[in-house]
């Protein structure tokens, strides 16, 4: 997929512009969200979202940061170091990625070698951290994001790491490798493009209803 990168500082005004009306990363769980009755309000919510976000050229998030995720932001630079310590890899910090040719994007926290690799480095509560050691594998919950962002940029790998500097030494870092032949990137792109088009056709049916009420 070709891409751009908008060189603007996470949860900037630029950033929330970049993101306006594309399918992104960190939404990604919400787009494929299912249930048997029909389709899930998370996914509702967000086709929705993308199409006033279209009609409105402004982003509809708040920006709003929890103590938890400020902390995240505050320990960004100790996490890479960490990270790139442990991995023997040096990390680009990355800007936003618009697609050229699909109304998508990501956000990443970093990449490797000109997009060979990208990273994803969490944060989170020490318990969740812990949870993450325990499993040793990307949580499930976070899946659909390495995918989305692997499908975008087309890299070979992500590294999702988790950092907490609370727990012992050894317990700082948990770092997995996820290959992008190792999960369902084709399966992932056909749900995209069908999500995408429902939005394209939600956009269209807002315009008629305005048209039609102002006959």
């Amino acid at each position: 997929m070709k891409f751009r990168v908008i060189d603007a500082p996470q949860r900037s005004p630029e950033w929330f512009a970049a993101r306006a009306g594309r399918l992104t990363g960190s939404r990604a769980a919400d787009m494929l969200a299912k249930i048997k009755s029909g389709e899930a309000a998370a996914r509702r919510d967000y086709r929705l979202q993308l199409a006033t976000e279209r009609l409105t050229s402004t982003p509809q998030e708040n920006g709003f940061v929890s103590a938890d995720m400020q902390r995240g932001i505050d320990l960004e630079a100790t996490a890479f170091a960490a990270y790139e310590a442990a991995s023997g890899e040096m990390c680009r910090r990355t800007g936003f990625i618009c697609g050229e040719d699909l109304m998508v994007g990501c956000s990443l926290d970093g990449d490797i070698e000109n997009f060979r690799g990208i990273i994803e480095l969490k944060c989170p509560k020490s318990t969740t951290h812990v949870s993450y050691w325990k499993a040793g594998a990307v949580p499930p919950g976070y899946l659909p994001q390495v995918t989305h962002n692997l499908w975008v940029t087309g890299a070979e790998f992500c590294d999702f790491a988790s950092f907490d500097d609370r727990l012992p030494a050894h317990l700082h870092l948990f770092k997995v490798r996820v290959y992008a032949k190792d999960v369902d990137i084709e399966g992932y792109a056909a749900e995209a493009r069908k999500f995408l088009a429902e939005v394209d056709a939600e956009v269209a049916a807002l315009k008629a209803m305005g048209m039609e009420a102002a006959a």
